[in-house]
């Protein structure tokens, strides 16, 4: 397969400055990695987190991007799991060290010594990327990579906060109506789940955009839902929507944080957290939430509404996420 040795790329040189354009090298995968053609790679918010120097630690520069699909053109050393044009996921979780005891006990999501794609590796901003094939997924043929795109962080971050929610829900809130949600709703309606769907204020084409989902309610954050929540999950890094939350959430049930950054959570009264509800948050991703998504997205069947950019237009998707100019997904294609 022909490969040739410079790639167009976006790369983030200074937090809280544009994406630059740049000719970089093709990267060469190393041990245990593969190269991968890159077709499509969403936009998420953990990218404008980062852009944004609210997540401070990245590489730099970097090529930000961690919501990958493409085919693989090359493997390194002892890298045999995928064959040469094999379709590929790769997500947020690039590696893990696998001796921590957090990977010892089946936590890898919180491994000691982590490496995230397009944050302390290189991401899927460019046309090619390298990654390291056990942390790849096979990426159903049913889905165009821009559709299946999302899949690889808002579906499955939401997938993991919607197993923390723990048994016994049947109402469950929803807090910020974006990618990730989009996806979750799919999947919950279809396990026959009431959704109740929680915006910004005057926010009607996200509220429709829910109803038009399976929503049994939609309305603003901060509204009293027509019944009490079972559970929660808060996408929006909004602090106080915590509390919201919890005013609205019945006895035993759990308010799940869904984001790597979030702005403060202002104090409230025990009573809301009383009668044995729960906050927790969630922290990456596991190979089996990857592995268990991909394989009911299919059968549900979850279907992406995304909005795609050219490579070169990473600035206006970015920009367009922050400020909620869409609804669903924001992608990047190569072409």
């Amino acid at each position: 397969m022909d490969i040739p040795q410079t790639m167009r790329a976006m790369v983030l040189e200074a937090p809280g400055e544009p994406l630059v354009p740049r000719e970089r090298p093709v990267p060469e995968p190393d041990k245990g990695q593969v190269l991968v053609r890159v077709e499509a790679c969403g936009v998420c918010r953990t990218d404008l987190h980062i852009v944004d120097g609210e997540l401070n630690k990245p590489r730099l520069p970097l090529i930000p991007g961690h919501e990958i699909v493409g085919r693989v053109v090359a493997a390194g050393d002892g890298a045999g799991r995928y064959e040469a044009g094999s379709r590929v996921g790769v997500p947020w979780l690039g590696h893990v060290d696998g001796t921590c005891r957090y990977c010892r006990r089946g936590q890898e999501n919180l491994c000691d010594h982590p490496l995230f794609t397009g944050y302390t590796m290189d991401g899927g901003y460019a046309e090619y990327v390298v990654a390291f094939e056990d942390f790849c997924f096979p990426v159903p043929e049913s889905y165009a990579a821009p559709q299946a795109a999302p899949l690889l962080c808002a579906g499955l971050i939401g997938y993991r906060a919607y197993r923390m929610t723990g048994e016994h829900v049947e109402r469950l809130g929803l807090y910020g109506f974006g990618a990730a949600a989009h996806i979750l709703a799919q999947v919950a309606v279809h396990e026959g789940k009431q959704i109740y769907a929680f915006t910004k204020p005057g926010d009607e084409r996200s509220q429709e955009f829910a109803r038009r989902l399976g929503a049994q309610w939609a309305g603003a954050s901060g509204q009293a839902p027509p019944e009490t929540l079972d559970a929660a999950i808060i996408f929006a890094p909004v602090g106080p929507l915590v509390v919201d939350a919890l005013r609205v959430t019945d006895k035993g049930g759990s308010v799940v944080c869904g984001g790597i950054h979030m702005s403060d959570i202002p104090q409230f009264p025990y009573r809301l957290l009383w009668e044995e509800r729960t906050v927790r948050s969630v922290a990456n991703l596991t190979r089996r939430d990857g592995e268990e998504l991909l394989a009911m997205a299919p059968r549900v069947p979850v279907a992406t509404e995304v909005h795609t950019f050219p490579l070169a237009k990473a600035n206006e998707a970015l920009d367009q996420l922050r400020s909620g100019a869409f609804d669903g997904a924001a992608v990047l294609t190569m072409g």
